[in-house]
């Protein structure tokens, strides 16, 4: 009769299956092998399906005196006094428009950001902690507006992570954030409510190169 007691018999089973032990039964589930397959079509065009499709307001423009002149008219429609803008690569958008930046995020109309990355099959923007101030500004501000480059759009989130190890010397940063639309709450009634936990609307402009 075996003595031992159960948590001796389960480490020795272990013990052995570390010596023998079993194939995996389906190695491609391993995450080796893209789950989706890269689509043919354009990738700024299915992202602004997929973020359209999240509530997401999307602009595509040409260049960059575009992007003032498609800025200026949403400020003007809106009629935001408070924009918020931390990073100093945007705020010469700012600048452009003769606008001075707002200082206080608690209580701006609007924040602006860039980004790290567009995911194509999701229609998501990629934050990171590398951009200070990126994470905050889009969170806490009631509209957040983000402002990408073609060169950034990537398929799938694989891709994301590939591309800022490849970046980063094979480390990531301490934050990386996926924001897809406006923030979504729905109740046990499942009554979407947009703006409950986040911006209530979100613009990307996407900039071509």
């Amino acid at each position: 009769m075996d003595v031992r007691s159960p948590k001796e018999n389960i480490l020795k089973k272990i013990r052995q299956a570390l010596v023998n032990p079993v194939p995996l039964p389906f190695p491609e589930s391993e995450g080796n092998q893209p789950f989706f397959h890269k689509s043919e079509e354009d990738l700024s065009i299915l992202f602004a399906q997929q973020f359209s499709g999240l509530q997401g307001k999307f602009q595509f423009v040409k260049n960059q005196h575009e992007l003032i002149e498609q800025f200026h008219q949403l400020v003007q429609i809106k009629n935001w006094k408070k924009i918020y803008c931390k990073e100093p690569k945007l705020l010469s958008l700012l600048t452009a428009l003769n606008i001075t930046p707002f200082d206080n995020l608690a209580e701006c109309d609007v924040s602006i950001t860039s980004c790290k990355n567009l995911v194509a099959r999701t229609g998501s923007i990629v934050l990171s902690s590398e951009q200070r101030f990126g994470r905050t500004a889009s969170v806490y501000a009631p509209i957040h507006i983000c402002i990408a480059f073609t060169h950034q759009i990537v398929f799938d989130l694989q891709d994301v992570f590939s591309a800022i190890k490849s970046n980063h010397n094979n480390h990531l940063p301490s934050l990386i954030t996926f924001a897809s639309g406006p923030s979504r709450t729905a109740d046990i009634e499942k009554t979407l409510v947009t703006g409950v936990h986040g911006p209530k609307e979100v613009f990307c402009f996407l900039v071509e190169e």
